[in-house]
């Protein structure tokens, strides 16, 4: 709850007059029992027609007011809890943004997703509903129980008993639904984690054929997800029948024992037509309670997931760190008995790595699939923290820089190309912001992209669809590396970024690369022996450890694992060479 409030701060004045005008309506409702009364007592009995008149303009008139403070009341809960769920949703964004891939790996992408709208959005609409119910339904309850005792005591007491029944009823079906909701929540996560994964995969799926098969899976899902909510919706559905018998019985001796007083001439006829007004207006209340627990249930279910993830500590940090001084004649990147194992995992994934990379060095890595090739690149940006050992970059521990003047350094090309919704230059300018026109040209000719970008209709203008869905594959794949060549960094890390590749433009690439990239530091990362093979030095991995390191001449030499990868890619004339 104290988040609640922390986002509610700034809409003190919202949170307050909200409810203030809830309870202002609720005061003018109370009234107009007593109006009818008196239009029963007086105007009908006496066939008063001005006074019915009268009286009419009066209710007319608090129903207005009673209009008027229940829109005041919307405006102000409605703005107070779209000012709560924007700055939640901006903290919640920042927060997933301070995370390490660790975290992300562990939370899951389509909860977190999830959990920034859908929950989010859940918590907005409870503290909506709160601001404008919370106090005036029981002020509503409590004034009708009052008002009663004012008209009638022996009708009273009938009030004291049916509103413990009513709520005990509420309280019963909101105790068993209050699981069942927060179950749903899950659910619906598993449904968000299927579609996008489908959404994704598209064209894995139907590559295998297994449309039918995702259908039918998802179908499952849905139809458990559905079954459980229609299992609240049944539990929720026995609300209205429970209270409203609870509500007649109540109405019957009200009658009754209003009869009596009336023959008497304890009471007056449109006093017991109050009475059941009054009856109502309580019914009504506490059903808008209940719908209210209900929001509120759900509410809490979407606050404890949100709270999750702001309670979930970014175990990379770069506080405190201050912009470092690097060590002249030290290596680009030096790896000292590194070891890292993913959470979760039992097995590492680099065990005991140590290497230098020099200024202007070309270093190519290669292994087998899960060897740990890009798990070793991603320590050099600071993406993981290691285990045990040291990762420096010009010399100085990578968990001692800001992470702004580490990752300036430090130009990536992953592995999946990404490029975003915009114009192609936008996209250049993500490695520098204030890059000119003729520096992101020069980035493109050197990744092989100004034969197909020079063609372009718009030029650097091209708009580029989310994803890159409008480009192929090798479009993608160059784009990216110019991307990362625009930022004119220090090291360089191609993480199989050329897969896509033919192999002349591969080549054409590298030497490129070479020619342009003078003192820079590259990484590249193949399972293409011929893409690394020319590479001044080369790692070679097999489940994560170092077993080789050398040119491709010693490497042939001394290091079976690379003999046998460049052997059943290349001729023996080829890796001879």
């Amino acid at each position: 709850m104290n988040r609640i409030w922390l986002y509610l701060k700034d809409y003190k004045k919202e949170a307050i007059l909200a409810p203030l005008f809830k309870m202002l309506e609720a005061s003018f409702e109370l009234i107009v029992p007593l109006v009818v009364a008196g239009i029963v007592d007086r105007g009908i009995a006496f066939h008063d027609a001005s006074y019915v008149y009268k009286m009419g303009l009066l209710m007319a008139a608090l129903a207005l007011i009673g209009l008027t403070c229940s829109l005041t009341a919307q405006y102000f809960s409605a703005r107070a809890a779209m000012g709560f769920g924007t700055g939640m949703r901006n903290d919640m964004f920042e927060h997933i943004n301070r995370l390490s891939y660790r975290e992300i790996d562990l939370l899951g992408t389509p909860t977190l997703v999830n959990r920034m709208t859908s929950d989010i959005n859940q918590v907005q609409t409870g503290v909506n509903l709160m601001l404008r119910l919370f106090l005036r339904s029981p002020f509503i309850v409590l004034g009708a129980v009052i008002m009663s005792f004012t008209i009638s005591l022996k009708a009273a007491w009938i009030f004291v008993a049916a509103v413990p029944l009513i709520s005990l009823v509420i309280y019963l079906i909101m105790h068993v639904t209050v699981p069942v909701y927060k179950a749903v929540q899950t659910k619906l996560d598993h449904i968000s984690r299927m579609t996008r994964e489908n959404h994704v995969g598209a064209r894995v799926v139907r590559a295998f054929g297994r449309q039918k098969r995702e259908f039918e899976e998802f179908t499952d899902i849905n139809e458990d997800y559905t079954e459980t909510q229609i299992r609240a919706g049944r539990i929720s559905a026995l609300l209205n029948p429970a209270t409203c018998v609870i509500m007649n019985f109540a109405i019957i001796l009200i009658l009754w024992t209003g009869g009596k007083q009336v023959d008497t001439g304890a009471i007056t006829t449109g006093q017991v037509v109050a009475l059941v007004n009054y009856m109502n207006q309580i019914l009504i209340a506490l059903v808008a309670l209940a719908n209210l627990i209900v929001a509120v249930t759900k509410a809490a279910a979407s606050l404890g997931r949100i709270n999750e993830v702001f309670d979930t500590v970014p175990s990379l940090s770069d506080d405190g760190n201050h912009t470092q001084k690097t060590i002249e004649n030290a290596p680009r990147v030096e790896f000292k008995d590194v070891s890292f194992t993913y959470a979760g995992s039992r097995d590492s994934a680099i065990s005991h790595v140590s290497f230098k990379a020099m200024p202007g060095e070309t270093i190519g890595i290669i292994g087998g699939t899960g060897s740990g090739k890009s798990s070793l690149i991603n320590l050099i940006p600071r993406f993981y923290d290691v285990d045990s050992g040291q990762v420096l970059v010009d010399g100085v521990p990578v968990e001692k820089y800001p992470f702004s003047q580490l990752r300036d350094e430090i130009g990536i090309v992953p592995q999946r190309a990404v490029l975003f919704a915009g114009t192609i230059r936008a996209n250049m300018r993500w490695g520098d912001e204030n890059a000119s026109d003729e520096e992101i040209l020069a980035a493109l000719r050197t990744a092989q992209a100004m034969d197909f970008v020079g063609k372009l209709k718009d030029g650097l203008d091209h708009k580029i669809s989310q994803g890159g869905t409008n480009l192929s594959g090798g479009q993608r794949q160059r784009l990216t590396i110019a991307r990362a060549l625009t930022g004119k960094t220090d090291i360089l890390i191609l993480d199989d970024s050329a897969s896509a590749l033919d192999f002349a433009t591969d080549a054409a690439l590298r030497r490129s690369i070479k020619k342009d990239t003078s003192g820079m530091t590259v990484f590249l990362v193949s399972q293409r022996a011929f893409s690394i093979k020319n590479a001044d030095r080369i790692l070679v991995l097999d489940d994560g450890e170092l077993v080789g390191n050398g040119t491709h001449e010693e490497l042939m030499q001394t290091c079976p694992v690379y003999k046998e990868i460049c052997l059943s890619q290349l001729s023996e004339q080829e890796a001879a060479g």
